[in-house]
């Protein structure tokens, strides 16, 4: 039976995308780390308890293990505990150290940008709920608003042969089948814009001679002033997290399978992740 809007309105998540970078050690430990804006005491220290115990694959040079410094992208969740709220990281990404950034794949144009078909308008009701509204109309009617995280792979002439959308958060909250509508939209225009994009191949580093790369990429949706995004991301944001989507593509590419950290949706708005690159956790399944 599907599912109300106020029951799925109690799987709503609040949640704070927090960035910074980790110092790892030569043995795998993290040494410090820093974030890109001072948040609550809490918060920092959650990031810490975390981090004195992950471990990482150690970054080698010359054949030695040695310290390094890369990006770190981190998904905080606040889930309701009594009066209060206890707060999870849920999801990870690592970047590449600060010096190997060559290594990485690189957006060279995206100028494609997604756009929606007018059957695929929504309209606001009272309470926040959104019921499809068919055709769009000149006014009264706005589009489903919410964070898309996807997966492609990238050919050595920088085109795009596969791409898929792993995951859809909402931001508002809908019956069940109109909440899938909606998820079905934004995925469909992201693919749609994604497939016309190029990337600019490493120039560097063991990845340099694939012949093809996979990527993570993150295409958010949202209703607010350019002025706006960065107040935004430094809020609570409460959205309805999608369901993770298979990528059988995925298996006839990457023959052994490295973890490039905790879940899919701790990229930044725009950001990109290129597989096999950056950080390695090997203990990600102590903190999922």
């Amino acid at each position: 039976m599907a599912q109300t809007a106020s029951e799925v309105r109690a799987k709503a998540e609040s949640s704070l995308l927090v960035n910074g970078h980790v110092v790892v050690a030569p043995d795998g430990t993290v040494s410090s780390f820093d974030l890109d804006r001072q948040e609550s005491d809490a918060v920092t220290a959650l990031i810490k308890q975390y981090s004195s115990s992950w471990r990482f694959e150690p970054v080698l040079e010359n054949g030695k293990p040695v310290e390094a410094k890369a990006p770190m992208h981190l998904r905080v969740v606040a889930s309701p505990d009594g009066d209060g709220y206890q707060l999870h990281v849920v999801s990870a990404s690592f970047g590449s150290p600060s010096d190997h950034r060559d290594e990485l794949v690189t957006i060279k144009d995206h100028s494609a940008r997604p756009t929606f078909s007018a059957r695929a308008n929504f309209q606001m009701q009272q309470g926040g709920s959104i019921r499809q509204a068919g055709p769009a109309r000149p006014a009264g009617g706005t589009y489903p608003t919410g964070t898309v995280f996807m997966v492609a792979r990238v050919e050595r002439d920088g085109s795009i042969s596969h791409v898929t959308a792993e995951q859809v958060n909402l931001d508002k909250v809908g019956s069940e089948p109109v909440m899938r509508e909606m998820r079905k939209t934004l995925a469909e225009v992201s693919t749609r814009a994604v497939r016309l994009w190029t990337f600019n191949p490493p120039s560097a580093g063991p990845l340099k001679d694939a012949d093809g790369w996979i990527i993570r990429v993150a295409i958010s949706y949202h209703q607010y002033a350019p002025t706006e995004k960065d107040a935004r991301d430094a809020t609570w944001h409460t959205y309805i997290p999608g369901p993770k989507e298979p990528v059988p593509w995925m298996d006839e590419y990457r023959s052994k399978p490295k973890p490039e950290g905790l879940g899919i949706d701790a990229l930044p708005d725009d950001g990109v992740l290129t597989l096999g690159t950056g950080l390695h956790l090997l203990n990600q399944s102590d903190h999922t």
